[in-house]
């Protein structure tokens, strides 16, 4: 991983969206400007979920979705570091994958795919997937998903 500061621990299918009724000018246009080392002006990093045994060195930047938006989509982007690895899990909700850092690997139920630069992969509802690092460099990528969706299920 890189040497940016991470902030607070938190799983962003936890929160909320915000009412922007009630925080008026929250839901204007925002531009986030890129720093280099894939960070963005304005953006925490955080660790991918609270720490446990089922995920190694995986942090997340939510771009849009939690700085007070009224979309129905969150766009978030996530770095394993070398060796790393999301949770296997299971959900409702559909993802969108798009790699932009190095390459690394999705397992979607029991097909393993390959993701480099601008490799795309679409995630359907309910499929047990993986995402893994085992090369030498960060492996980023770019995650759509759905505002509101379900709490993720582990696969052990």
């Amino acid at each position: 991983m890189s040497s940016r500061k991470i902030t607070s621990l938190s799983c962003d299918w936890q929160i909320k969206p915000k009412d922007t009724s009630k925080t008026k000018g929250r839901n204007t246009t925002r531009h986030y400007p890129y720093k280099g080392n894939f960070a963005w002006q304005g953006v925490n990093t955080e660790q991918y979920k609270p720490e446990g045994k089922n995920w190694l060195k995986m942090i997340r930047q939510t771009l849009i979705g939690s700085h007070g938006e009224s979309v129905r989509f969150h766009v978030r982007y996530f770095e394993i570091a070398p060796g790393g690895n999301s949770s296997f899990e299971t959900h409702k909700h559909e993802h969108v994958v798009i790699g932009i850092r190095g390459k690394g690997f999705c397992l979607v139920k029991k097909k393993k795919f390959k993701i480099g630069f601008l490799d795309t992969l679409y995630i359907e509802p309910s499929a047990p997937h993986q995402l893994t690092n085992p090369f030498k460099e960060p492996f980023g990528f770019f995650c759509i998903v759905n505002a509101k969706r379900d709490k993720p299920k582990r696969i052990i």
